[in-house]
Protein backbone atom coordinates (compact mmCIF):
# COMPACT_ATOMS: atom_id res chain seq x y z
CA UNK A 1 0.00 0.00 0.00
CA UNK A 2 1.39 3.30 -0.99
CA UNK A 3 -1.01 5.52 -0.57
CA UNK A 4 -3.94 5.97 1.94
CA UNK A 5 -6.77 9.05 0.72
CA UNK A 6 -8.84 10.72 3.24
CA UNK A 7 -10.12 14.12 3.64
CA UNK A 8 -8.31 16.23 5.72
CA UNK A 9 -10.07 18.77 7.36
CA UNK A 10 -8.57 22.11 7.98
CA UNK A 11 -11.67 24.23 9.11
CA UNK A 12 -12.16 22.48 12.56
CA UNK A 13 -9.82 21.97 15.54
CA UNK A 14 -9.36 18.41 15.59
CA UNK A 15 -5.23 18.12 15.06
CA UNK A 16 -4.41 17.07 10.88
CA UNK A 17 -2.34 14.01 12.99
CA UNK A 18 -4.99 13.09 15.14
CA UNK A 19 -7.35 12.89 12.00
CA UNK A 20 -5.31 10.92 10.39
CA UNK A 21 -4.92 8.39 12.82
CA UNK A 22 -8.61 8.26 13.60
CA UNK A 23 -8.89 7.66 9.82
CA UNK A 24 -6.37 4.67 9.82
CA UNK A 25 -7.54 3.20 13.13
CA UNK A 26 -10.71 2.90 12.00
CA UNK A 27 -10.11 1.31 8.76
CA UNK A 28 -8.30 -1.19 10.66
CA UNK A 29 -11.14 -2.17 12.89
CA UNK A 30 -13.60 -2.56 9.89
CA UNK A 31 -11.21 -4.79 8.51
CA UNK A 32 -10.74 -2.22 5.14
CA UNK A 33 -6.86 -2.51 6.04
CA UNK A 34 -6.30 -6.34 6.84
CA UNK A 35 -4.09 -7.93 9.23
CA UNK A 36 -0.63 -7.79 8.51
CA UNK A 37 -1.29 -4.96 4.97
CA UNK A 38 1.71 -2.80 4.89
CA UNK A 39 1.02 0.62 5.73
CA UNK A 40 2.63 3.86 3.55
CA UNK A 41 5.49 5.03 4.75
CA UNK A 42 5.91 8.32 6.79
CA UNK A 43 8.01 10.28 4.19
CA UNK A 44 5.30 8.60 1.41
CA UNK A 45 2.08 9.70 3.14
CA UNK A 46 2.92 12.82 3.91
CA UNK A 47 4.11 13.63 0.47
CA UNK A 48 0.96 12.65 -0.80
CA UNK A 49 -1.56 14.04 1.92
CA UNK A 50 0.42 17.22 1.37
CA UNK A 51 1.61 17.96 5.78
CA UNK A 52 4.44 17.15 7.46
CA UNK A 53 6.42 14.27 7.87
CA UNK A 54 6.28 14.72 11.27
CA UNK A 55 3.05 14.96 11.24
CA UNK A 56 2.38 11.47 9.73
CA UNK A 57 5.16 10.25 12.84
CA UNK A 58 2.75 11.64 15.37
CA UNK A 59 -0.36 9.24 14.11
CA UNK A 60 1.78 6.19 13.88
CA UNK A 61 3.25 6.52 17.11
CA UNK A 62 -0.08 6.62 18.27
CA UNK A 63 -1.62 3.76 16.52
CA UNK A 64 1.68 2.10 17.18
CA UNK A 65 1.30 2.76 21.45
CA UNK A 66 -2.30 1.08 21.05
CA UNK A 67 -1.49 -1.57 19.45
CA UNK A 68 -3.01 -1.27 15.97
CA UNK A 69 0.39 -1.76 14.16
CA UNK A 70 3.40 -2.77 14.33
CA UNK A 71 6.68 -1.51 13.33
CA UNK A 72 9.11 -3.74 11.71
CA UNK A 73 12.99 -2.14 11.83
CA UNK A 74 14.23 -1.66 7.66
CA UNK A 75 10.80 -2.55 6.89
CA UNK A 76 7.88 -0.55 8.05
CA UNK A 77 4.65 -0.20 9.44
CA UNK A 78 2.25 -3.02 9.13
CA UNK A 79 -1.47 -3.56 10.13
CA UNK A 80 -2.07 -5.85 13.59
CA UNK A 81 -4.20 -8.20 14.64
CA UNK A 82 -6.82 -6.83 16.65
CA UNK A 83 -9.60 -9.46 17.66
CA UNK A 84 -8.58 -9.39 21.37
CA UNK A 85 -8.19 -5.38 21.13
CA UNK A 86 -10.91 -3.74 23.39
CA UNK A 87 -11.97 -0.67 21.68
CA UNK A 88 -14.40 2.40 21.22
CA UNK A 89 -16.52 3.08 18.29
CA UNK A 90 -15.55 6.20 16.85
CA UNK A 91 -17.75 9.21 16.77
CA UNK A 92 -17.57 11.68 14.33
CA UNK A 93 -17.27 15.14 14.07
CA UNK A 94 -20.38 15.60 12.54
CA UNK A 95 -22.20 13.25 14.96
CA UNK A 96 -20.62 15.24 17.51
CA UNK A 97 -21.94 18.73 16.22
CA UNK A 98 -25.21 16.92 15.58
CA UNK A 99 -25.25 15.98 19.36
CA UNK A 100 -24.07 19.38 20.68
CA UNK A 101 -27.04 21.10 18.49
CA UNK A 102 -29.36 19.12 20.12
CA UNK A 103 -28.67 19.51 23.44
CA UNK A 104 -28.50 23.02 22.87
CA UNK A 105 -31.98 23.45 21.65
CA UNK A 106 -33.30 21.65 24.93
CA UNK A 107 -31.90 24.22 27.19
CA UNK A 108 -34.76 26.33 28.39
CA UNK A 109 -34.48 29.65 28.84
CA UNK A 110 -35.84 29.96 32.18
CA UNK A 111 -35.47 26.92 34.92
CA UNK A 112 -36.80 26.71 38.52
CA UNK A 113 -34.40 24.26 39.69
CA UNK A 114 -35.03 23.39 43.45
CA UNK A 115 -31.76 22.88 43.67
CA UNK A 116 -30.56 26.20 42.53
CA UNK A 117 -27.94 28.77 44.79
CA UNK A 118 -27.09 32.29 43.54
CA UNK A 119 -23.60 32.47 42.25
CA UNK A 120 -23.78 35.85 41.49
CA UNK A 121 -23.94 37.05 45.31
CA UNK A 122 -20.88 34.53 45.93
CA UNK A 123 -18.42 36.60 47.76
CA UNK A 124 -15.22 37.12 45.78
CA UNK A 125 -13.53 39.87 47.07
CA UNK A 126 -13.50 38.03 50.79
CA UNK A 127 -12.97 34.83 49.57
CA UNK A 128 -10.10 36.13 47.48
CA UNK A 129 -8.75 38.32 50.54
CA UNK A 130 -8.94 35.27 53.30
CA UNK A 131 -7.42 32.75 50.33
CA UNK A 132 -4.60 35.68 50.01
CA UNK A 133 -3.51 36.28 53.64
CA UNK A 134 -3.87 32.28 54.50
CA UNK A 135 -0.87 31.79 51.63
CA UNK A 136 1.06 34.94 52.26
CA UNK A 137 3.13 33.06 54.12
CA UNK A 138 5.42 29.89 53.50
CA UNK A 139 3.38 27.56 55.93
CA UNK A 140 3.84 24.44 54.55
CA UNK A 141 2.16 22.85 57.16
CA UNK A 142 -0.60 23.94 54.89
CA UNK A 143 0.00 20.82 52.29
CA UNK A 144 1.07 18.13 54.77
CA UNK A 145 -1.71 15.24 55.44
CA UNK A 146 -4.11 16.50 58.14
CA UNK A 147 -6.36 15.16 60.77
CA UNK A 148 -8.62 12.82 59.43
CA UNK A 149 -11.59 14.07 61.02
CA UNK A 150 -10.62 17.60 59.62
CA UNK A 151 -8.98 20.20 61.22
CA UNK A 152 -9.47 20.85 64.97
CA UNK A 153 -9.72 24.82 64.30
CA UNK A 154 -12.52 24.23 61.61
CA UNK A 155 -14.83 22.07 63.75
CA UNK A 156 -14.33 24.22 66.42
CA UNK A 157 -15.71 26.88 64.38
CA UNK A 158 -18.57 24.49 63.47
CA UNK A 159 -19.59 23.76 66.93
CA UNK A 160 -19.64 27.58 67.56
CA UNK A 161 -22.04 27.64 64.57
CA UNK A 162 -24.09 25.23 65.23
CA UNK A 163 -24.76 26.13 68.92
CA UNK A 164 -25.40 29.69 68.12
CA UNK A 165 -27.81 29.02 65.06
CA UNK A 166 -29.48 26.13 65.30
CA UNK A 167 -29.73 25.02 68.99
CA UNK A 168 -27.25 21.99 68.46
CA UNK A 169 -24.52 21.68 71.46
CA UNK A 170 -21.75 19.88 70.24
CA UNK A 171 -17.69 19.08 70.92
CA UNK A 172 -14.88 19.00 67.99
CA UNK A 173 -14.57 15.56 68.45
CA UNK A 174 -18.07 14.57 66.97
CA UNK A 175 -17.78 16.58 64.29
CA UNK A 176 -16.36 14.56 60.89
CA UNK A 177 -15.51 17.12 57.66
CA UNK A 178 -16.18 15.60 54.53
CA UNK A 179 -15.93 16.33 50.34
CA UNK A 180 -19.83 16.52 50.07
CA UNK A 181 -22.94 15.01 51.32
CA UNK A 182 -22.49 11.67 49.52
CA UNK A 183 -19.35 11.01 50.84
CA UNK A 184 -20.16 11.89 54.43
CA UNK A 185 -23.06 8.93 53.76
CA UNK A 186 -20.45 6.52 52.73
CA UNK A 187 -18.35 7.16 55.68
CA UNK A 188 -21.72 6.69 57.60
CA UNK A 189 -22.25 3.65 56.44
CA UNK A 190 -18.67 2.49 57.87
CA UNK A 191 -19.39 3.70 61.15
CA UNK A 192 -22.54 2.03 60.99
CA UNK A 193 -22.29 -1.20 58.98
CA UNK A 194 -24.40 -2.20 56.48
CA UNK A 195 -26.60 -4.83 58.44
CA UNK A 196 -29.33 -1.92 58.91
CA UNK A 197 -32.98 -1.55 57.65
CA UNK A 198 -33.43 2.76 56.67
CA UNK A 199 -36.84 4.49 56.35
CA UNK A 200 -36.93 7.33 54.15
CA UNK A 201 -39.96 10.07 53.79
CA UNK A 202 -42.04 9.69 50.44
CA UNK A 203 -41.37 11.75 48.84
CA UNK A 204 -37.74 11.93 49.01
CA UNK A 205 -34.50 13.54 48.67
CA UNK A 206 -33.42 10.86 45.60
CA UNK A 207 -29.84 11.47 45.73
CA UNK A 208 -30.17 10.30 49.62
CA UNK A 209 -32.37 7.35 48.04
CA UNK A 210 -30.10 6.27 45.67
CA UNK A 211 -26.74 6.62 47.31
CA UNK A 212 -27.95 4.57 50.50
CA UNK A 213 -29.18 2.09 48.17
CA UNK A 214 -26.33 1.96 46.40
CA UNK A 215 -24.48 1.30 49.26
CA UNK A 216 -26.76 -2.03 49.91
CA UNK A 217 -28.99 -0.66 52.91
CA UNK A 218 -32.28 -1.77 52.83
CA UNK A 219 -34.76 0.89 52.38
CA UNK A 220 -38.42 1.01 52.98
CA UNK A 221 -40.63 4.26 52.30
CA UNK A 222 -43.00 5.68 54.73
CA UNK A 223 -45.80 8.55 54.09
CA UNK A 224 -45.87 11.91 55.18
CA UNK A 225 -49.09 13.76 56.16
CA UNK A 226 -48.83 17.42 56.94
CA UNK A 227 -46.84 17.17 59.98
CA UNK A 228 -44.14 15.16 57.92
CA UNK A 229 -43.41 11.56 58.21
CA UNK A 230 -45.77 9.02 60.12
CA UNK A 231 -44.59 8.14 62.94
CA UNK A 232 -47.02 5.71 63.27
CA UNK A 233 -45.77 3.92 59.67
CA UNK A 234 -42.47 3.93 61.02
CA UNK A 235 -43.44 1.38 63.73
CA UNK A 236 -44.74 -0.81 61.65
CA UNK A 237 -41.69 -0.40 58.97
CA UNK A 238 -39.26 -3.20 61.15
CA UNK A 239 -36.53 0.02 60.34
CA UNK A 240 -33.87 0.62 62.90
CA UNK A 241 -32.61 4.26 61.38
CA UNK A 242 -34.48 7.10 59.80
CA UNK A 243 -33.42 9.51 57.18
CA UNK A 244 -35.56 12.95 57.66
CA UNK A 245 -35.26 16.71 56.64
CA UNK A 246 -37.39 18.13 59.48
CA UNK A 247 -36.27 21.71 59.26
CA UNK A 248 -37.64 21.65 55.66
CA UNK A 249 -38.88 18.26 53.98
CA UNK A 250 -37.08 17.98 50.65
CA UNK A 251 -38.93 18.11 48.54
CA UNK A 252 -42.61 18.74 49.97
CA UNK A 253 -41.51 21.84 51.94
CA UNK A 254 -42.97 20.55 55.50
CA UNK A 255 -41.53 21.41 58.48
CA UNK A 256 -41.58 18.91 61.12
CA UNK A 257 -43.97 20.81 64.38
CA UNK A 258 -41.95 20.14 67.48
CA UNK A 259 -45.25 16.73 68.46
CA UNK A 260 -43.93 15.29 66.01
CA UNK A 261 -40.31 15.66 66.36
CA UNK A 262 -40.63 14.63 69.97
CA UNK A 263 -42.63 11.62 68.77
CA UNK A 264 -39.43 10.57 66.65
CA UNK A 265 -36.93 10.98 69.00
CA UNK A 266 -39.34 9.06 71.36
CA UNK A 267 -39.25 5.68 68.59
CA UNK A 268 -34.95 6.15 68.44
CA UNK A 269 -35.66 6.09 72.46
CA UNK A 270 -37.66 3.01 72.49
CA UNK A 271 -34.90 0.45 71.51
CA UNK A 272 -31.12 0.54 71.27
CA UNK A 273 -29.43 0.59 68.16
CA UNK A 274 -31.93 3.01 66.84
CA UNK A 275 -30.55 6.14 64.93
CA UNK A 276 -32.33 9.20 63.89
CA UNK A 277 -29.97 10.74 60.11
CA UNK A 278 -30.65 14.36 60.21
CA UNK A 279 -30.05 16.05 56.86
CA UNK A 280 -30.21 20.30 58.02
CA UNK A 281 -29.80 21.05 54.12
CA UNK A 282 -31.21 24.52 54.05
CA UNK A 283 -31.98 25.70 57.52
CA UNK A 284 -30.42 28.85 56.75
CA UNK A 285 -32.73 30.15 54.61
CA UNK A 286 -36.38 30.52 56.58
CA UNK A 287 -39.39 33.47 56.04
CA UNK A 288 -41.63 33.35 58.74
CA UNK A 289 -41.37 33.08 62.40
CA UNK A 290 -38.73 32.10 64.40
CA UNK A 291 -35.85 29.73 63.09
CA UNK A 292 -37.07 26.10 64.90
CA UNK A 293 -33.85 24.52 66.24
CA UNK A 294 -32.57 21.16 65.09
CA UNK A 295 -33.94 17.95 66.02
CA UNK A 296 -30.11 17.51 67.15
CA UNK A 297 -30.93 20.20 69.72
CA UNK A 298 -33.72 18.46 71.30
CA UNK A 299 -31.36 14.97 72.03
CA UNK A 300 -30.46 14.11 75.31
CA UNK A 301 -29.80 10.12 74.62
CA UNK A 302 -27.67 10.60 71.69
CA UNK A 303 -29.89 9.02 69.03
CA UNK A 304 -29.44 11.79 66.36
CA UNK A 305 -26.96 11.80 63.88
CA UNK A 306 -27.06 15.32 62.26
CA UNK A 307 -25.65 16.35 58.66
CA UNK A 308 -24.71 19.75 57.60
CA UNK A 309 -23.50 21.22 54.45
CA UNK A 310 -22.17 24.52 53.13
CA UNK A 311 -23.23 23.69 49.50
CA UNK A 312 -26.67 25.67 49.73
CA UNK A 313 -25.40 28.64 51.83
CA UNK A 314 -22.54 29.37 49.99
CA UNK A 315 -21.61 27.21 46.61
CA UNK A 316 -21.87 23.49 45.84
CA UNK A 317 -18.55 23.51 44.54
CA UNK A 318 -16.89 24.14 48.49
CA UNK A 319 -18.00 20.48 48.32
CA UNK A 320 -18.00 20.80 52.18
CA UNK A 321 -20.19 18.91 54.20
CA UNK A 322 -19.76 17.40 57.81
CA UNK A 323 -21.01 15.50 60.45
CA UNK A 324 -21.88 15.19 64.15
CA UNK A 325 -22.36 11.75 65.70
CA UNK A 326 -23.39 10.76 68.90
CA UNK A 327 -20.98 10.31 71.77
CA UNK A 328 -22.41 6.63 71.95
CA UNK A 329 -20.81 5.99 68.30
CA UNK A 330 -17.36 7.72 68.88
CA UNK A 331 -15.69 4.66 69.58
CA UNK A 332 -17.51 2.68 66.00
CA UNK A 333 -15.70 5.53 64.36
CA UNK A 334 -12.44 4.80 65.81
CA UNK A 335 -12.42 1.45 65.34
CA UNK A 336 -14.04 1.24 61.47
CA UNK A 337 -13.07 4.51 59.73
CA UNK A 338 -11.33 6.94 61.59
CA UNK A 339 -8.02 5.81 59.61
CA UNK A 340 -9.70 6.85 56.25
CA UNK A 341 -7.90 10.79 55.62
CA UNK A 342 -9.94 13.77 55.12
CA UNK A 343 -11.03 14.65 51.84
CA UNK A 344 -11.05 18.38 51.84
CA UNK A 345 -7.97 20.08 51.60
CA UNK A 346 -6.47 22.19 54.68
CA UNK A 347 -6.38 25.32 52.53
CA UNK A 348 -9.86 25.32 51.87
CA UNK A 349 -10.84 23.95 55.88
CA UNK A 350 -8.74 27.28 56.88
CA UNK A 351 -10.55 29.48 54.39
CA UNK A 352 -14.34 28.38 55.78
CA UNK A 353 -12.95 28.34 59.35
CA UNK A 354 -11.82 32.08 58.93
CA UNK A 355 -15.00 32.84 57.43
CA UNK A 356 -17.15 31.94 59.83
CA UNK A 357 -14.78 33.06 62.81
CA UNK A 358 -14.58 36.56 61.15
CA UNK A 359 -18.31 37.19 61.08
CA UNK A 360 -18.39 37.24 57.31
CA UNK A 361 -20.49 33.81 56.95
CA UNK A 362 -23.70 35.65 59.47
CA UNK A 363 -23.27 38.81 57.03
CA UNK A 364 -23.18 36.63 54.01
CA UNK A 365 -26.21 34.90 54.78
CA UNK A 366 -28.76 37.70 56.15
CA UNK A 367 -27.37 39.56 52.49
CA UNK A 368 -28.58 35.72 50.77
CA UNK A 369 -31.70 35.21 52.82
CA UNK A 370 -32.78 38.98 52.24
CA UNK A 371 -32.20 38.32 48.54
CA UNK A 372 -34.19 34.88 48.31
CA UNK A 373 -36.95 36.33 50.28
CA UNK A 374 -37.37 39.62 48.26
CA UNK A 375 -37.61 36.39 45.06
CA UNK A 376 -39.42 35.04 46.70
CA UNK A 377 -42.11 37.18 47.51
CA UNK A 378 -42.24 38.52 43.77
CA UNK A 379 -42.66 34.66 42.95
CA UNK A 380 -45.82 34.44 45.36
CA UNK A 381 -47.38 37.63 44.04
CA UNK A 382 -46.86 37.16 40.74
CA UNK A 383 -48.68 33.72 40.81
CA UNK A 384 -51.78 35.44 42.38
CA UNK A 385 -53.65 34.91 38.72
CA UNK A 386 -53.49 30.54 39.11
CA UNK A 387 -54.91 30.92 42.77
CA UNK A 388 -58.02 29.95 41.28
CA UNK A 389 -56.85 26.36 40.23
CA UNK A 390 -53.60 25.54 42.42
CA UNK A 391 -52.86 26.02 46.15
CA UNK A 392 -49.18 27.01 46.85
CA UNK A 393 -47.12 25.23 49.84
CA UNK A 394 -43.56 24.47 51.23
CA UNK A 395 -43.22 28.53 51.16
CA UNK A 396 -42.20 29.77 54.22
CA UNK A 397 -38.20 28.34 54.23
CA UNK A 398 -36.10 27.08 52.05
CA UNK A 399 -35.57 28.37 47.95
CA UNK A 400 -38.58 26.63 46.50
CA UNK A 401 -42.32 26.25 46.49
CA UNK A 402 -44.95 23.94 44.97
CA UNK A 403 -47.90 24.60 42.94
CA UNK A 404 -50.73 21.85 43.30
CA UNK A 405 -53.37 22.28 40.63
CA UNK A 406 -56.81 21.52 41.51
CA UNK A 407 -58.54 21.60 38.07
CA UNK A 408 -58.02 18.31 36.65
CA UNK A 409 -54.57 18.97 34.55
CA UNK A 410 -52.11 16.27 35.32
CA UNK A 411 -48.27 17.25 35.91
CA UNK A 412 -46.74 15.68 32.81
CA UNK A 413 -49.21 18.45 31.21
CA UNK A 414 -47.61 21.07 33.12
CA UNK A 415 -44.30 20.21 32.43
CA UNK A 416 -44.72 19.65 28.76
CA UNK A 417 -46.60 23.17 28.49
CA UNK A 418 -44.11 25.05 30.39
CA UNK A 419 -41.07 23.24 28.62
CA UNK A 420 -42.62 23.97 25.01
CA UNK A 421 -42.50 27.59 25.94
CA UNK A 422 -38.56 27.30 27.16
CA UNK A 423 -39.24 27.11 30.61
CA UNK A 424 -38.14 24.18 32.98
CA UNK A 425 -40.77 23.12 35.86
CA UNK A 426 -40.43 19.89 38.20
CA UNK A 427 -43.20 17.71 38.63
CA UNK A 428 -43.28 15.61 42.07
CA UNK A 429 -43.75 12.20 40.96
CA UNK A 430 -39.82 12.49 40.48
CA UNK A 431 -39.44 12.39 43.77
CA UNK A 432 -41.67 9.66 44.66
CA UNK A 433 -39.87 6.20 45.90
CA UNK A 434 -42.94 4.34 44.90
CA UNK A 435 -45.45 4.90 42.20
CA UNK A 436 -47.85 6.95 43.54
CA UNK A 437 -51.20 8.20 41.61
CA UNK A 438 -51.50 11.39 43.23
CA UNK A 439 -55.26 13.21 43.26
CA UNK A 440 -53.76 16.22 42.09
CA UNK A 441 -50.54 16.82 40.26
CA UNK A 442 -47.90 19.15 41.86
CA UNK A 443 -44.81 20.47 40.17
CA UNK A 444 -41.90 22.45 41.87
CA UNK A 445 -40.71 26.29 41.31
CA UNK A 446 -37.38 27.11 42.65
CA UNK A 447 -36.44 30.71 42.65
CA UNK A 448 -32.70 30.56 43.27
CA UNK A 449 -30.95 30.65 40.07
CA UNK A 450 -33.79 33.54 39.00
CA UNK A 451 -33.71 37.31 39.62
CA UNK A 452 -36.67 39.27 39.68
CA UNK A 453 -37.11 40.02 36.49
CA UNK A 454 -36.32 36.82 34.77
CA UNK A 455 -39.00 35.16 37.63
CA UNK A 456 -41.88 37.95 36.67
CA UNK A 457 -41.43 37.13 32.98
CA UNK A 458 -41.61 33.61 33.36
CA UNK A 459 -44.29 33.48 35.83
CA UNK A 460 -46.97 35.73 33.01
CA UNK A 461 -45.63 33.17 30.29
CA UNK A 462 -46.61 30.20 32.56
CA UNK A 463 -50.20 31.72 33.42
CA UNK A 464 -50.52 31.96 29.78
CA UNK A 465 -50.25 28.38 29.19
CA UNK A 466 -51.85 26.55 32.10
CA UNK A 467 -54.47 28.72 33.12
CA UNK A 468 -57.14 27.39 30.66
CA UNK A 469 -55.99 23.91 30.86
CA UNK A 470 -58.73 21.53 32.00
Amino acid sequence: MNELTMNLRTDCKIPLYEQIYQYIKSDIQNGKIKKGEKLPSTRALSRHLEVSRSTVELAYEQLLSEGYVEAEPYRGFFAAQIEELYHFSHISLERIERLERKKQTKACKYDFTPNGVDLKSFPYHVWRKLSKEILMDDRTELFRSGESQGEYGFRNAICSYLYQARGVDCLPQQVIIGAGSDYILMLLSMILGTNHRIALEDPAYKQAYRVLTGLSYETVPICLDKNGMKVSDLHKSGADIVYVTPSHQYPTGIVMPMKRRMELLKWAQEEEGRYIIEDDYDSEFRYKGKPIPALKGYDKNEKVIYLGTFSKSIAPAIRLSYLVLPQTLLEQYRENSSFIQSTVSKVDQLIVQRFIEEGYYERHLNKTRAMYKSRHDVLIEELKPLMKICTISGEHAGVHLLLTFKNGITEEELVKSAEKNSIRVYGMSAYCIKDKKKEAATVLLGYANLTEVQIRKAVKILIECWKDKN
